[in-house]
């Protein structure tokens, strides 16, 4: 029950999270080269966390898998997809720091948009093709009254297919982030002090988080593989689990590591968050505004009536008196003759 809770946290932030880094980096943000990883990335995280509502619902129901044959088939290949996808972005991306830190003419001469893109359609490419044996050897299984879909290949192939996993979405993408970020550390260590120290906590945190992440998710599978003894099943069944928990976290935690934290992408989602605030504020100050302006112009046409009131008297009284001048005058003219 505690992993699926977990499921539920990683499943609200994950898509909230990346929801949101979709948002500012492809309508925000100006197109370049990092957006172009960082838009892809969140991409792969989102629909990777958006796929766990079926996990949620099969392991609230004790793995029971009700949505059918084709679901199971399509779930595993979606997010086996979008988890090889994120880690060959993950591996791009620390590639792509450290030759832009390190080669930095040609870098500013090489590092293209159009580039970029390509490179990400590569990335999506080879990770359909990673992901396409994963699909193919699921299958459902009848057990009493529940439904599970599970592995139906032999075990030969079961280990291939682990071993596969191990070495293209954990061993060979860590070493190359792990060299990377090494080299951009010994770079970084002739920048400004107050630099070089966040820089240095930004690349522990990447590298740390995706080996506490993935790690222990293939070193419990690899002791399934290999059969391990009585006393150890009931200790897989628990951590199991977590270990897969922990894995899907990594798809919280990669927006947070590689975009929040970028000043740019900090800047436009203030810009948007401001925009929305303002809208919001904008319609109420141009209610009460509208609602003052309207009492104002009645108060304003009450006293225009009653100060032309007086106005009017007055100009009667003075064309009364006029009137009687005239009148008196003409009496004058009369007896004078």
């Amino acid at each position: 029950m505690v992993s699926v809770v977990i499921y539920c946290v990683i499943f609200i932030v994950g898509t909230l999270g990346n929801g949101l880094v979709i948002y500012v980096t492809g309508f925000r943000m100006k197109r370049t080269v990092n957006s172009v990883w960082f838009l892809n990335l969140a991409l792969a995280d989102c629909f990777f966390t958006a796929f766990l509502i079926f996990w949620i619902i099969s392991a609230s129901q004790g793995n029971h898998w009700p949505f059918g044959h084709f679901m199971c088939k399509l779930f595993n290949f979606v997010v086996v997809v979008n988890m090889f996808a994120s880690i060959f972005l993950l591996t791009v991306i620390s590639v792509d720091r450290c030759l832009s830190i390190w080669v930095v003419v040609w870098a500013q001469n090489k590092r293209t948009v159009r580039k970029a893109q390509l490179i990400s359609a590569a990335v999506w490419v080879a990770a359909v093709v990673c992901s396409i044996p994963y699909a193919t050897f699921r299958d459902l299984k009848i057990k009493g009254v529940k439904t599970y879909c599970s592995y139906s290949g032999s075990k030969s192939q079961y280990w291939s297919l682990g071993i596969f996993r191990f070495v293209m979405g954990f061993f060979v993408p860590f070493m190359v982030i792990l060299v990377s970020y090494t080299a951009i550390s010994v770079r970084a260590g002739r920048v400004q002090r107050t630099r070089r120290h966040r820089s240095r906590r930004i690349i522990f945190s990447i590298i740390f988080a995706f080996f506490i992440c993935w790690l222990p998710y293939h070193v419990v599978h690899f002791m399934e593989l290999n059969g391990a003894p009585q006393s150890l099943q009931r200790i897989i069944r628990i951590i199991g689990p977590l270990t897969i928990s922990l894995a899907f976290a990594n798809s919280c935690l990669n927006p947070i590591l590689y975009v929040f934290l970028c000043d740019e992408f900090q800047k436009k989602l203030k810009q948007s968050i401001c925009f929305v605030l303002e809208s919001a504020l904008a319609e109420d100050h141009l209610s009460f505004m509208s609602s003052r302006s309207m009492s104002s112009h009645f108060t304003w046409t009450s006293r225009k009536s009653e100060s032309s009131a007086p106005a009017e008297k007055s100009t009667t009284t003075s064309s009364k008196c006029a009137e009687t001048q005239v009148f008196n005058g003409e009496r004058e003219t009369t007896s004078a003759d």
